[in-house]
């Protein structure tokens, strides 16, 4: 979802100017692609199975941890920690209490004012500043929506005002073009993935309220207008993210400052039929991550060969050149290795992924997941030979060598992790 990615129907010039000034790292994974998971992930830098969490819900999140998250360990080192926007953390977790002053809880134009403000106050201490935007997660009201008013059910998130607005920003065509000229040249066209992966694990066909209604209803229209709002939402980050970026260069500190670019999930867009989030497909579980600091880091690099995740990977890196030494037992690393020499030796060769219904192992070339629930449970899919994940190579005799290996190599992740309910999973196949 990056103009600097490939993606011609989005236009994106600040992230692009982020990646010209550092290293993007293509092969970039989230812990979990759901919010309170991934964000959570991000902040204590351990995956969300640490917490017993699947989804966004409750969570074990000791207090003895939390004098390890991100905003105290940087705030111990002698830092001023600031946050603004989007939280959505599990109990006991605040922005307070994990080490932060909380500057706006707007998550929208107001924080990228309000974090271009605190840009432009005199600093006396170096500092660490998130700023956590919403958007493009506005996105979901057009498939709620959609739901309830065809199935006829209540209005989710009634409260939802501001963003049902974007949305209907989102969703206008542009002035003086006809309908017919709009789908022709300016409307994105389906992907080529987007009908179901062959063979398909039973669970993806089992997903009901909007999910399954839209899949099930939309028409190719509905979806290229989806893919059109999503391009929209996202121009319109970009644009709040160039504020916060103007504010640090107009004062000088790009010269000083690492800047880190992530995401907490990305949505499927309509590849596969879905929309929405905890799939481990490449939409949803694969984000941008981007490390810049002009004069100090490579500019315009891609690293298309190391995978990183935006979670767990993250306060190792912040640490890294902060010249902090991180909380011990993190399963992350820092990237700085990859970023200034493009090696870092005994980098991983494959990496988890938790999602609510899943868990994944993706390696150099196939990505292996197990799902929930009856029927078929395993899909493997040969990355190289198919990015798109059109094919489910479980049941392929053929593939029977490289789906043991998988196998055993996933349950011996979840039990690095201590992840109980993936052991669980395994368990069964």
């Amino acid at each position: 979802m990056m103009s600097c990615a490939g993606n011609q129907w989005v236009k994106t010039p600040v992230m692009d100017s982020i990646a010209a000034t550092g290293v993007r790292f293509d092969k970039a994974y989230v812990s979990n692609p759901v919010c309170m998971p991934a964000r959570t992930s991000m902040m204590t830098g351990h995956f969300p199975s640490r917490f017993d969490m699947r989804s966004n819900g409750p969570a074990k999140v000791p207090d003895t941890m939390l004098k390890d998250t991100l905003g105290n360990v940087f705030r111990r080192a002698g830092y001023e920690t600031v946050f603004g926007g989007k939280t959505h953390w599990p109990k006991p977790m605040t922005p307070e209490n994990i080490g932060f002053e909380y500057l706006t809880a707007d998550e929208r134009a107001a924080l990228a004012d309000t974090c271009a403000g605190f840009l432009r106050r005199k600093h006396e201490k170096p500092f660490l500043m998130v700023a956590s935007f919403i958007n493009p997660h506005d996105i979901c009201y057009m498939a709620i929506d959609a739901y309830t008013k065809g199935a006829n059910q209540p209005q989710m998130h009634p409260k939802s005002i501001v963003e049902r607005q974007c949305m209907a920003e989102a969703l206008r065509l542009p002035p003086g073009v006809s309908r017919e000229a709009f789908l022709s040249r300016h409307c994105p066209p389906l992907p080529d993935n987007h009908g179901p992966t062959r063979n398909e694990p039973d669970a993806l066909g089992r997903y009901g309220g909007f999910r399954g209604w839209v899949r099930k209803h939309w028409t190719a229209e509905d979806w290229r207008m989806h893919r059109w709002a999503y391009c929209r939402l996202t121009e319109r980050v970009d644009a709040e993210i160039g504020v916060v970026m103007g504010a640090l260069r107009d004062t000088g500190l790009d010269r000083n400052t690492a800047v880190v670019f992530a995401s907490d999930h990305g949505d499927m867009d309509s590849a596969h039929g879905f929309e929405h989030k905890s799939l481990p497909y490449e939409e949803s579980a694969r984000v941008p991550f981007i490390v810049s600091w002009p004069g100090r880091t490579p500019t315009g690099k891609i690293d298309n060969r190391h995978l990183v995740s935006s979670c767990v990977d993250l306060m190792p890196t912040l640490c890294d050149y902060a010249g902090i030494t991180p909380p011990r037992g993190l399963p992350g690393r820092s990237v700085r290795r990859l970023v200034e020499t493009g090696y870092a030796p005994g980098w991983r060769e494959d990496m988890a992924i938790e999602c609510t219904q899943s868990r994944t192992l993706l390696g150099r070339r196939y990505k292996y997941s197990v799902f929930e629930g009856p029927g078929r449970q395993e899909m493997l899919i040969d990355m190289n030979q198919d990015p798109g994940e059109m094919v489910n190579l479980a049941g392929d005799p053929k593939s029977t060598e490289a789906l043991a290996w998988h196998r055993k190599r996933l349950r011996a992740r979840t039990a690095e992790l201590g992840d109980e309910w993936g052991r669980q999973l395994l368990s069964a196949v």
